[in-house]
């Protein structure tokens, strides 16, 4: 069942990016773990899912230790909010954190990269729909965080994420990945000399409205109900 929910998906984002112009090859698809089971991911993982995404450091202590028992090749993500005193241990057991959204956090994590000798990937977050219930650095505060974050030497910024509002409304929806894609091109230009800032990934499509994200800009999906229900 999560083959086949996997194959439906990753054809719909084919079919997709052949409308766009696109080639799905270069859209990275993250399935989100949430509700999922660690037999379910491997499940997943077998069936060709290279990246899985936890929103929770304890969720991903539960789960990861089958994958890497299984010895399955998968770069795993933390999507959600991460507090300070969990940094280590994310550092730890992810490869990408996406939910960056401030300098002290960052610094937490360039702090326990460096003491493990590991480069870090991170996306920052940025809450572009203004909702006060979300985490996210504000659009306007964006580049100094950046630039702020820079100099440090064990974190490589790959680029922005977005979570959009639950809503029916599209376009709603749209002016939220459309500014942050504009952002992202602003800083891949900005920063487009700096060793530690590479825009490489706009993370920004969840199940519901990953077909919108595309049409905006996004390489990065992050799809959690459409594969494991």
């Amino acid at each position: 069942m999560i083959q086949d929910r996997l194959r439906q998906v990753s054809e719909k984002i084919e079919n997709i990016c052949t409308r766009l112009g696109k080639n799905a090859q270069d859209v990275t698809l993250v399935g989100v773990t949430k509700f999922a089971n660690a037999d379910q991911i491997v499940e997943a993982v077998k069936a060709g899912l290279s990246h899985v995404g936890e929103n929770k450091v304890q969720q991903a202590e539960e789960k990861f230790p089958l994958l890497n028992q299984s010895n399955l090749s998968v770069t795993k993500h933390l999507i959600g909010h991460l507090q300070s005193n969990k940094a280590k241990r994310a550092v730890e057991l992810f490869d990408m954190i996406e939910s960056i959204d401030g300098f002290k956090l960052a610094c937490e994590i360039d702090k326990h990269a460096g003491q493990m000798q590991k480069n870090m990937n991170v996306l920052i977050q940025v809450n572009t729909s203004g909702e006060e219930q979300k985490f996210g650095v504000a659009p306007s505060e964006l580049v100094e965080l950046i630039d702020s974050l820079k100099n440090l030497e064990n974190l490589t910024i790959e680029g922005l994420m977005t979570i959009a509002p639950l809503t029916e409304e599209q376009d709603v929806i749209r002016k939220c990945f459309k500014d942050l894609k504009d952002l992202y091109d602003k800083l891949s230009h900005d920063f487009n000399l700096s060793q530690t800032v590479n825009m490489k990934y706009l993370s920004m499509g969840m199940s519901g409205d990953f077909e919108i994200a595309l049409e905006e800009g996004s390489n990065m999906l992050r799809v959690g109900s459409a594969i494991f229900g």
